[in-house]
């Protein structure tokens, strides 16, 4: 049987979902690094960024993994919106 995670989500009345955690691991993995590389991005290119790390060793959507585990990421301190951005921004905390 495949071990799952439940995501967490940075509103507190929103829940996560449960989704694989190899494939949890592997997006976090790519998220962390692009942001690591970059320091400073927008969703937008962090979602381009992962989608070329990650092209061909993913099934299903790719940014749908990649939005579920920026929030989750967001909720547990390791990545943070920068308030007022618009584009939204984001920038690695841990």
């Amino acid at each position: 049987m495949e071990e799952k995670i439940l995501t967490k989500h940075p509103d507190r009345g929103k829940k996560g979902v449960n989704i694989s955690r190899a494939k949890y691991d592997t997006v976090r993995e790519a998220i962390l690094a692009v942001v690591r590389e970059r320091g400073e991005i927008t969703f937008d290119e962090l979602g381009e960024a992962v989608e070329k790390k990650l092209r061909g060793r993913l099934d299903g959507s790719i940014m749908w993994y990649v939005t579920t585990v920026k929030l989750d990421l967001e909720a547990r301190g390791f990545l943070r919106r920068i308030p007022g951005a618009a584009p939204q921004r984001l920038i690695r905390l841990k």
